[in-house]
C-alpha cells in the first residue's frame, strides 16, 4: 500500500500513476481535493524555461498534456495558445535571444517577434513600450477543474481511495512500513509520498525528515468579467512590469490578471488583499488599455510553495519516503511528468521521464546546493 499526502494534481496524478502500474494507493487531503494551488493558479502551461533540466521536462510535459484528455476520458481543457514575453529594454532583448537559443536546442520552438506580429497575436495589446517578444505558441492552458477531475476519477477507476477532510495528524516509522496516522484513524502503509506542497513541511517534519526549506508565499489573482474571444489567449508577460501577466480564462473568456507582489505567510491563509488588487490593476491596464473599461468580478489567493533556488524537490528523502512538493508556482503545469516520473522511481527504481533527478534533489538544499534560479512567471 502506498499512502500519498496531498489531494492536489501532483498528488493526484501520482496515485493514478501508481495506480496504472498495480499498486494499492490511498490519498489524504486535508480540505477539499484541488483546494491547494491547484484551484487557485493561473492554468498556464509552458516550456519557455531558462534552464535545461526545467525545459526538458516541460517539453515532455507537454505532450503528456496534448493526450491528457483522451488517456484519462475527460477533457482537460489543454488548448496551445502560447505564452508571449515582452521585453522593454535592450538588455532584456539581449537575455530573451540567449534563452530562445537554449529552448531551440532543446526542441522548443520559441522565437524573437516584433510588436506588428505580436499585435496579431494579441489584439488588444499595447505595443508601444516594448521592443520584442520571445513566442512559443506550443505553450498553452489548461483547466485546473476539469484537468483534476479527470486524474481522480480515472483513479478511482482503477481502485485509488480517496479520503478528504482527513489531515494527517502524526506520523510513525515502523520496521519496513509507515503509519500514517489521521483524524479517521491510523493506515499502515509501505510507501509514503508527500504532495503536500505548502504544507510539505509539517508532513515532513512528522517523518523527522525536516530538511527541505519550504516557504508559502500568498499570490493573488484578480479576473475580469468574460471578453470577446481571441483576444487574449495566451499568457501575455513582461517580466521587467513587476511580473506582470494576463491570460484569458479558457473556458469562460474572463482574464485572470496576475503581479509578481508576494507576502510571506501561512499556508492556511487565502485572503485577497486590496494592496494587490491595486498593485495589479495598475500594471495590466499598461499591458492591455482595454481592461481599464472590463469590470473585475473575482479576485483570490493561493500560494506559491517555494525553494530557496524557486526549483521543486522531487525524490526519495529515506526509505519508503518520498517527496514532489515546493513547485514554486509551477505544480499544475509540470504534474502529469511529474506524477508518471514519481509513480515509475517508486515502483522500478529508474523513470523515462526526463526528470533530472539530481536537479531537483530534495537533499540538494542540506548540502548548500542551490540550483539556478527557475524562471517563475505564470
Amino acid at each position: 500500500m502506498i499512502g500519498i499526502i496531498g489531494g492536489g494534481i501532483t498528488g493526484i496524478a501520482t496515485a493514478y500513476e501508481l495506480a496504472k502500474l498495480g499498486e494499492d494507493v490511498v490519498v489524504f487531503e486535508k480540505r477539499f481535493f484541488g483546494s491547494g494551488s491547484t484551484f487557485r493558479c493561473a492554468s498556464g502551461i509552458r516550456a519557455q524555461f531558462t534552464d535545461e533540466a526545467n525545459i526538458r521536462l516541460m517539453k515532455y510535459t507537454i505532450e503528456r498534456w496534448k493526450k491528457l484528455g483522451e488517456e484519462l476520458g475527460h477533457d482537460v481543457h489543454f488548448r496551445q495558445t502560447g505564452y508571449l514575453f515582452l521585453a522593454t529594454s535592450e538588455e532584456e532583448v539581449e537575455a530573451f535571444k540567449e534563452n530562445i537559443r537554449l529552448q531551440n536546442k532543446l526542441g522548443v520552438p520559441t522565437k524573437l517577434i516584433d510588436m506588428d506580429e505580436a499585435k496579431e497575436i494579441v489584439p488588444p495589446l499595447n505595443t508601444e513600450p516594448f521592443l520584442a517578444g520571445a513566442w512559443n505558441p506550443e505553450d498553452g492552458k489548461a483547466s485546473p477543474f476539469h484537468a483534476l477531475y479527470a486524474y481522480k476519477k480515472a483513479a478511482e477507476e482503477l481502485g485509488v481511495k480517496f479520503y478528504e477532510y482527513t489531515p494527517v495528524v502524526g506520523l510513525e516509522r515502523l520496521d519496513g512500513s509507515w503509519l500514517i496516522k489521521t483524524e479517521r484513524g491510523d493506515f499502515k502503509v509501505d510507501v509514503i509520498v508527500n504532495a503536500a506542497n505548502a504544507w510539505a513541511p509539517q508532513i515532513n517534519a512528522m517523518a523527522g525528515l525536516d530538511v527541505v526549506p519550504i516557504k508559502p508565499i500568498k499570490h493573488q489573482i484578480i479576473k475580469t468579467e468574460p471578453i470577446k474571444r481571441g483576444q487574449i489567449e495566451p499568457l501575455v508577460c513582461p517580466p521587467s512590469w513587476n511580473d506582470s501577466y494576463v491570460i484569458q480564462d479558457g473556458e469562460d473568456g474572463g482574464v485572470m490578471c496576475g503581479t509578481g507582489l508576494e507576502y510571506p505567510s501561512s499556508p492556511d491563509d487565502f485572503t485577497p488583499t486590496y494592496e494587490f488588487a491595486r498593485e495589479v490593476l495598475k500594471w495590466v491596464v499598461r499591458i492591455v488599455p482595454a481592461l481599464k473599461h472590463v469590470h473585475v468580478v473575482r479576485q483570490w489567493a493561493g500560494h506559491y510553495a517555494k525553494t530557496p533556488d524557486n526549483n521543486p524537490a522531487i525524490g526519495k528523502l529515506a526509505e519508503g519516503f518520498y517527496i514532489a512538493a515546493g513547485f514554486s508556482g509551477h505544480g499544475f503545469m509540470m504534474a502529469p511528468a511529474v506524477g508518471q516520473a514519481m509513480a515509475e522511481l517508486i515502483v522500478k527504481g529508474r523513470s523515462k521521464v526526463p526528470l533530472d533527478w539530481e536537479w531537483f534533489d530534495p537533499r540538494r538544499f542540506e548540502r548548500g546546493e542551490l540550483r539556478k534560479s527557475a524562471f517563475q512567471i505564470g
